[in-house]
């Protein structure tokens, strides 16, 4: 819908939540968004021939923290959160059903539901001299 303008949204969000994901395009974006990482590597060589030599190689390179891959498989108690200012961190995803108001939703009763047609005769049930705008779903 937006185009060429939808960047310009994402790029004014101070936060980002990651909650999973298989988007080829998202999840370059967020594995380059994490960054790199040094590691250290360590290479061990053994040649055995008339005379045995070892060799022992120690190598620091960069990876990034989380490849496309790792993170389309990102176990599904888990998110990641970009807060403007602070690194991304990994975190578990909050449990809904404990939240104190978790009753008053839809998913804990059905009766909760926002049914929109009986709000909708509701509205129209009113003054014929009262100005109104009506919208039809």
């Amino acid at each position: 819908m937006y185009k060429d303008a939808a960047d310009t949204i994402v790029g004014n969000c101070d936060t980002t939540l990651f909650l999973g994901g298989k988007e080829s395009g998202t999840l370059k974006e967020l594995s380059e968004t994490l960054g790199k990482s040094t590691i250290d590597l360590m290479n061990t060589s053994d040649s055995r021939g008339t005379s045995r030599s070892y060799g022992l190689n120690y190598q620091k390179t960069g990876r990034a923290l989380m490849e496309r891959d790792e993170l389309a498989v990102l176990d599904g108690e888990m998110c990641i959160l970009q807060v403007r200012g602070v690194r991304p961190f990994l975190s578990k995803k909050f449990d809904l059903t404990k939240h104190k108001r978790y009753l008053l939703l839809s998913d804990a009763d059905k009766r909760n539901a926002f049914d929109i047609e009986a709000y909708m005769k509701r509205r129209a049930k009113i003054q014929q001299d009262e100005e109104i705008e009506l919208y039809e779903f």
